[in-house]
């Protein structure tokens, strides 16, 4: 099987990479692609790249650590979290458990994300961090059973647009 021409090409730009970044950013151009990769990775690239643009930013109260800290949170609690749900009168209840990492991931997350959310549409986020996580309860206006039953508990931690500026916050 022989080199194939993406390769070949490539070959020299990574070599070139070593002698000079300034130099290998010229003689690369603009790369074909936006995303930077990892989820939190490219979440924290962004923020970054949006800091480095800014004329004036405010070094003093950027944390990107604690940005870090919240993406691991988040990746633990959608990868390893289990979550049962039962339906409740006008809505539903998820117990969220996990061990070690994960037990403070769920907290901190399902806690934040309830009062964040409540009254938003109508909706109402009742939450409590338990011993082995958290049990979260949300009651929604009849029309939205459905919708509520379809997106479960992963879907409402990615619900509301708030993720972005609360990225940026910290």
């Amino acid at each position: 099987m022989g080199v194939g021409p993406f390769f070949a090409q490539n070959t020299g730009v990574i070599q070139e990479m070593s002698s000079g970044h300034e130099h290998n950013m010229h003689m690369m151009g603009a790369a074909p692609v936006s995303e930077l990769g990892q989820g939190a990775f490219a979440a924290i690239g962004e923020i970054v790249t949006a800091l480095e643009a800014d004329p004036h930013p405010d070094w003093l109260n950027v944390n990107i650590d604690a940005l870090r800290d919240h993406l691991v949170d988040m990746n633990l609690v959608v990868i390893e979290a289990d979550v049962v749900t039962s339906p409740t009168d006008f809505g539903q209840r998820f117990e969220i458990s996990g061990e070690g990492d994960v037990v403070g991931s769920i907290q901190r997350m399902v806690v934040a994300h309830s009062s964040v959310m409540e009254g938003i549409a109508g909706w109402s986020y009742i939450s409590e961090a338990t011993d082995s996580g958290a049990v979260l309860e949300v009651t929604v206006p009849e029309a939205d059973m459905a919708r509520l039953k379809a997106i479960g508990f992963f879907g409402i931690l990615t619900s509301g647009m708030h993720h972005q500026s609360h990225h940026w916050m910290m």
